[in-house]
């Protein structure tokens, strides 16, 4: 798209589509999408995030599948698992904010991946083969995903004909066709036959939205998320905890900065798990969680010298892919799409490789909760963009868009990435291949293999509850990263690093 004459916009809208050929196992076209696009003078956040089906509350699981320990079951899988997919409604409003080529030009190259077939990526392959055991009985998941009775193997050739054909469709009716037109009624069909509460007014109602992204000025410059309700708050938090710290003074992977890092995370993560929900019905803004005065209240929770158990504060009243675009004009794009869990919720519309998210499971079904389940509304999410400018001479600078995929392991790898080639001067791809860990919803402490064995063991002494894993991918997330070389020289273009956990590139033109 680039050497076509398009924009980075235009570029990030046809790998979207392509990737959703070569890595189904991550993302699809019934999935949803986040951006943040730098325009070349100001910062636009996109939340194309899907909303739950109208019939949706907590009465309606609780009538279906029965009571756990006092709250209503929820699916992991199935129709009661899919809210309104968000993504198509993204790629159409980034398209007509920001595209210059035909929306069918966009939609090429997917489509005669799918058609052509392509060889499927190792990684891929190894996912892919992982979520047939669970999936393989869903509805239309085994036409479409187990063409030859199992997962294909690597560098198997594989084609989508039914993924064509939705794309033919986009390319030739726009994307509003997957919303109000015939893509829409073989959506809404399949719920009706599968016993789902998506309706065809649950789809016509959709549109994604342009929102504020949120921000934190981080050792001089601004760290940039979208706003609830997505977790890029979570990295915002710990950032604004680690800024009272002085991190560049300590060694690098060393166990103070690790702790004092760890510790940050756990404190943003006690905040995000009681409060992120729709913007709509959350008891706190955005505004109070990030609060300098707060932060610096959390921070001086910290111990230096042990681990903590922390519980939420009260701040005052008041399975996915990641790209990263830019281009010669300097327009940058920061862009994620994704089904959850691999798959997603495992329903394929036959004949449609429409595979369909399940994001319901963001959702609480505590009524205390204000992520409560209900219906129209947007379930807590983990995908997040993110975006790295610097304020010269009075004026907003971009310097970096990147992105780190995998559940919540997201907004630690963007704190991770941040804190080295902030705090420590490493280059995207050096901060890219550094060992990570991840702290767990219980808040024991997941560590990657490579990390330094003394400094595990230095982090077990100060009470942490470490588990080693080995399977980088799965557990520490992948990152991609764009950095400007020069404000002044735009001809010299940008560093670009790709995260080797994932079958990914940096790739320039």
């Amino acid at each position: 798209m680039l050497w076509k004459g398009g924009n980075a916009v235009d570029a990030a809208i046809a790998a979207a589509a392509a990737i959703t050929v070569v890595e189904p196992v991550s993302c699809g076209l019934g999935g949803d999408a986040f951006a943040l696009v730098w325009d070349g003078a100001k910062l636009h956040g996109l939340n194309a995030s899907g909303v739950s089906p109208a019939a949706w509350n907590v009465d309606y699981f609780k009538r279906k599948y029965g009571e756990e320990n006092g709250l209503a079951k929820q699916p992991k899988r199935g129709w009661d698992a899919v809210t309104v997919p968000g993504v198509i409604a993204g790629w159409e409003a980034l398209h007509e904010k920001f595209g210059s080529l035909p929306f069918a030009d966009l939609m090429e190259p997917a489509i005669e991946i799918a058609e052509r077939g392509h060889a499927v990526a190792s990684i891929v392959a190894y996912k892919w083969a992982a979520a047939v055991p669970e999936l393989k009985d869903m509805p239309g998941f085994a036409d479409t995903f187990m063409p030859r009775g199992r997962a294909p193997l690597v560098s198997e050739l594989v084609r989508m004909p039914g993924h064509a054909k939705t794309l033919r469709k986009l390319a030739a009716l726009g994307p509003r066709a997957y919303y109000e037109g015939e893509i829409a009624e073989q959506i809404a069909a399949f719920s009706r036959e599968g016993g789902g509460a998506m309706t065809l007014d649950d789809l016509r109602n959709y549109r994604a939205e342009w929102v504020e992204p949120i921000a934190k000025n981080y050792r001089g410059y601004t760290v940039h998320e979208i706003p609830p309700n997505g977790q890029g708050i979570a990295a915002l938090i710990a950032l604004g905890i680690l800024e009272k710290f002085d991190l560049g003074a300590l060694p690098l992977d060393n166990i103070e900065s690790q702790h004092l890092q760890i510790e940050a995370m756990k404190l943003a993560f006690a905040d995000v798990y009681r409060y992120v929900a729709d913007p709509r019905s959350m008891d706190v803004t955005p505004e109070q969680m990030l609060d300098d005065a707060y932060l610096t209240a959390r921070a001086k929770m910290i111990d230096p010298k042990r681990a903590t158990q922390f519980d939420f504060g009260m701040p005052k009243a008041g399975g996915t892919i990641y790209m990263s675009v830019a281009d010669e004009r300097g327009m940058m794009v920061s862009f994620i799409q994704s089904n959850y869990m691999g798959f997603g919720s495992g329903i394929v519309v036959p004949d449609s490789g429409i595979a369909m998210q399940n994001r319901g499971c963001g959702f609480s079904m505590d009524p205390k909760s204000p992520n409560v389940v209900a219906g129209g509304k947007r379930p807590f999410h983990t995908i997040i963009p993110a975006f790295l400018t610097q304020q010269v001479d009075g004026k907003q600078e971009a310097v970096m868009s990147f992105g780190v995929m995998g559940g919540d392991m997201q907004p630690q790898g963007h704190l991770q990435s941040v804190v080295r080639m902030l705090d420590y001067g490493q280059q995207p791809q050096a901060a890219c291949d550094a060992p990570r860990w991840k702290v767990n919803r219980d808040f024991t402490v997941d560590v990657e293999a490579t990390l330094n064995p003394q400094t595990t063991r230095a982090l077990q002494d100060l009470g942490h509850v470490i588990k080693s894993i080995e399977d980088p991918y799965m557990d520490f997330g992948s990152g991609q990263y764009i950095w400007k070389l020069d404000r002044n020289e735009p001809e010299r273009g940008y560093v670009a690093a790709s995260d080797s956990r994932r079958d990914g590139l940096a790739a320039g033109f």
